[in-house]
């Protein structure tokens, strides 16, 4: 996999259009596996820029992929990360969830956690690998996640 050189930075309300844009096309390939639209789908990222959770990848001087990110007691949560599908494959997925956990470590946090929808199988395989943990499964809010956890 090459790797890209990416700017990671603080959204903006600017950055909103983007930001759907992005949630919209990287997830679009999970509605019919699950029936329905993923969470991202749909997130409020209004509030969600409001609060700074946030954070943009730029590459090139062009929106790359976004993070979602906030704390959650003694962790952080990672709540969505995704590349615009031109920019798949390039590591800026990688590069981004590398971004959330050295937040963590700045915040004097020890953990990320996270959860995926069983039907996103790439996940699945892709998390273990990053050095997250499988923590357990359930239904929630009408999707089946499975949680992860990864010590920083």
């Amino acid at each position: 996999m090459e790797t890209t050189a990416i700017h990671i930075r603080l959204a903006t309300f600017d950055d909103l259009p983007d930001v759907q844009s992005c949630a919209r096309a990287a997830y679009a390939k999970y509605v019919e596996r699950m029936s329905q639209k993923p969470a991202p789908m749909i997130a409020d990222f209004t509030s969600q820029i409001k609060l700074e959770q946030v954070h943009i990848a730029i590459c090139d001087s062009f929106f790359a992929g976004y993070v979602v990110f906030y704390q959650d007691t003694n962790h952080l949560h990672l709540e969505n990360v995704a590349v615009v599908p031109a920019h798949s494959g390039k590591g800026i997925g990688k590069q981004l969830i590398e971004y959330v956990e050295h937040a963590a470590l700045k915040k004097g946090l020890h953990a990320v956690e996270l959860y995926t929808n069983e039907a996103m199988t790439e996940n699945l395989a892709m998390y273990p690998s990053l050095g997250y943990v499988e923590t357990g499964r359930k239904q929630q809010d009408g999707f089946y996640r499975v949680f992860f956890r990864k010590p920083v």
